[in-house]
């Protein structure tokens, strides 16, 4: 199994000014992406009573942005290390690696970003607690 850097957050630069606005562009991230983007994909609209995500994967590697609002993701790792990341700057992304228990909980209006290594594929998710913890215990 190959080694991935734990949870840890990405800035992007802000090109522009309050006056203009801002550019954030992947190409300007510390530390880079450590993936080529294969798939993006967008939430929003979740109710902030509702915990999303509740899963981790195999293979595919995440960055994580809120984009509008604030987003509140818990990773825990395959050894059990617990970390929280309030993402409420769309400058600022959360890497999240293969084999991390992660769930997301969104303030009203939130507009959560994904950028994947991997295209979609069903069996790449860890959707059972349990059976994550059987995994990579």
């Amino acid at each position: 199994m190959p080694d991935y850097p734990a949870p840890h957050l990405l800035t992007f630069a802000q090109i522009g000014d309050a006056g203009i606005g801002y550019l954030s562009v992947s190409e300007t991230a510390t530390p880079s992406l450590p993936f080529a983007v294969q798939r993006v994909f967008w939430t929003y609209g979740t109710p902030d009573n509702i915990l999303r995500g509740r899963h981790a994967h195999r293979a595919t590697e995440h960055v994580l942005l809120a984009v509008a609002g604030s987003i509140v993701v818990t990773t825990e790792s395959a050894i059990g290390e617990l970390s929280v990341f309030r993402l409420e700057s769309p400058h600022v992304g959360l890497y999240v690696p293969p084999n991390v228990w992660h769930t997301m909980q969104y303030a009203p209006g939130a507009v959560q970003l994904a950028l994947a290594s991997q295209p979609f594929m069903e069996e790449d998710y860890l959707r059972d607690y349990q059976g994550f913890r059987e995994v990579w215990k």
